[in-house]
Formats: structure tokens, sequence, C-alpha cells
């Protein structure tokens, strides 16, 4: 039920940026819905087409479908409450709000042209998805699995004589009992990590890394020591690896799509720019219909901690090839010490 009441809660603050989209003054004209009316609030109806509406944007499956309506119908009637009290306040007429609804409109009717056309782009066919589950063993077939220990330790805690310490030591555990001496608190954990998470380039340098090498990263404020503790097979064979090479590939066709579509809208549209110091190149799309860049800040921040003879730098997760479905199964446990791993690996021998 928890979904029920965040789904609620959404719904009552939505409702004061969308009062002006719904009423236009304090004494507009009651229009009729269509749909059959469920409940009247001050004598405006809300109707069955309402819920399936909340229904629908909250995700509820079709076996709570029952329950999840109570829930949803007092927030619509708490979202009429709050619509009428602030047309009462007139802050359907603030101007904060009638540019935060326009916006909202603008989205919205936007992302549906966009969607109408997404419905015309093909999907994948079984032969494209086996060709690239062929082109990419490392992801599948001959996928291999790290298991990594680390000591997490404060980023101010890797001092030059922590790092000569690693340096020095056979192991993790080595390590370990230096801070234990120094008195230097640490916590232990494991990473899983697979070669369908990672680029090929480092897991190339992994799998030639002997078993116990350490090595350092940084993030933040904090720092971690790992070493490779057992690499194993972990194939996945077609019939699993279908369905998430499907959706993989069906993201790309729709985000190259996409692409194309605001190019030949931009290539037929006369666009000036009257603020000559904000404009860039003419066909650039625009930063909502693009792909997030890579986080290169947080690449800085988890710089290597030593740069002589230092070993792979792995690369932000999402710029990794591999389907996002076929990453390893314990990977959302872990997630917070994965992104860490990407952001940055020193060799310390």
């Amino acid at each position: 039920m928890k979904n029920f009441h965040q789904a609620r809660a959404a719904s009552i603050w939505t409702a004061i940026a969308l009062a002006a989209a719904l009423a236009g003054c304090s004494e507009r004209a009651k229009e009729s819905k269509p749909g059959q009316a469920l409940a009247s609030v001050n004598g405006e109806e809300i109707t069955v087409l309402q819920l399936n509406e909340e229904i629908q944007r909250a995700g509820v499956p079709a076996a709570r479908q029952q329950e999840a309506s109570k829930q949803l119908l007092q927030a619509l009637i708490d979202r009429q409450l709050l619509e009428h009290a602030a047309v009462q306040e007139k802050l359907d007429r603030d101007p904060k709000v009638l540019q935060a609804i326009e916006r909202a409109r603008s989205l919205i009717v936007a992302q549906a042209y966009m969607q109408k056309r997404l419905a015309n782009v093909a999907r994948p066919t079984p032969a494209e998805v086996e060709e690239y589950f062929n082109k990419h063993p490392e992801f599948f077939s001959k996928r291999k699995q790290f298991r990594m220990d680390q000591l997490v330790l404060a980023a101010k805690d890797l001092t030059p004589e922590a790092r000569a310490a690693a340096d020095a030591a056979r192991s993790l555990e080595e390590v370990a009992v230096w801070l234990d001496a120094h008195d230097i608190k640490y916590a232990r954990a494991q990473v899983t990590r697979s070669t369908s998470e990672i680029n090929p380039e480092l897991s190339k340098k992994l799998l030639g890394m002997p078993k116990g090498q350490l090595f350092s990263v940084r993030e933040g404020e904090r720092a971690m020591l790992l070493a490779v503790a057992e690499v194993r097979d972990a194939p996945v064979p077609l019939e699993v690896a279908a369905p998430q090479i499907e959706r993989y590939l069906t993201s790309n066709k729709n985000k190259e799509f996409a692409a194309a579509e605001v190019g030949r809208l931009r290539q037929n549209a006369k666009i000036e720019y009257l603020n000559k110091d904000l404009a860039q190149g003419a066909k650039a799309a625009p930063a909502s219909m693009t792909a997030p860049a890579a986080d290169t800040e947080n690449h800085r921040d988890g710089a290597p901690a030593r740069q002589e003879g230092a070993g792979p730098t792995m690369q932000d997760a999402g710029t990794a090839t591999a389907p996002a479905g076929a990453a390893d199964e314990n990977a959302g446990a872990e997630a917070p010490d994965h992104a860490a791993v990407d952001r940055g690996v020193a060799g310390l021998k």
C-alpha cells in the first residue's frame, strides 16, 4: 500500500500546479465530464475515466485494482478539494502557476507527438536479436563474473602511508591488520560484477589480474581497497537474453528515430536566435530529446589515488554497451559499490 499512499500524496501536490488547466476562474461553469460518475465534490463529478487514468499511471496490477481504486478515489477527491481551494485564493492566476501549467502542457503535447511517431518504429526481429547475441559473447555465452572483496574507509584515511602499506601487502587481510594497528576505521564488503556490466577493455584487464591483486578506488569522502577473489563462468543462453536484448535494441532504435525526427523538424523550421550569446549549432537537438551525457564530473572526483603503474580505469556505467537487463542478478544490492568501482581504479602493486 505504500505505493498507493505515495501516489495519493503526489496527486495532491500535482493538483495545485494543474488547477488552471481545469478552471479558468473561481466562478467557472461546471463542465460535464465523460464517463460514469463515481463521486461529486462541491457539485463537480469525478468519473470512472479519471480513476482508470490514475490506476494506469500508478501501475496497479489487476489483482489489486479493486483495493487500489478506493485509495486513488480518495486521492482524486483530495485533489479536487485542493484545486477548489486554490482557485478561491486565485492561485490559478499566479504567473508562476500559469508558467508551470504551460510548461507541463508543452511537455505533454510534445511527448504525445513523439509517442505517436515511435509507434511506427519496427520492433527488432529475432534475427537482429540473435545477431547481437552472437556479436557479444562476453555479455552472454562467454560471460564471466568477478567477485571482489573490499575494505571501505574514509578517503582522508587513505594517506600515502596507507597506500604504501597496501602496496607492500600481499592480501586485503594484511591491509586490514595494518589499519587495525593504526586505529583506522573501515568496513568489509563484497562487490560482484560481470563482463556484461563493464567495458570489454576493463574486463580483459581484470581477467589478466592475478587472484588477490589489490587496487584502490576513491569516491567523494570514501575510499575502497579491492581485490579480485574469484572469477567464474556465468553464461546467459539466448532464450534468457532475448527479451533483454530486444528491449535494449528497441531503446536504441527509439533514440535514433527521436533524434532523426527532431533533426528533421529543425531542418524544416525557421529558427532565429534573438540572443546570440545563447545560440548553439543550428542543428543541435534540445537536451530533453537526447541521451544524458556521461558523468564526467564524477569521473574526475573518483580519479585513481595513484597514477604510477596504474591499473585499468573503469568507465561510467552509462557507457556500457551491454543491455541493461543482462547485468548481474546481484547488481541491485551492491549498486553503490558498483558505481564506486566504475569511477576509477588504480593498481596498487
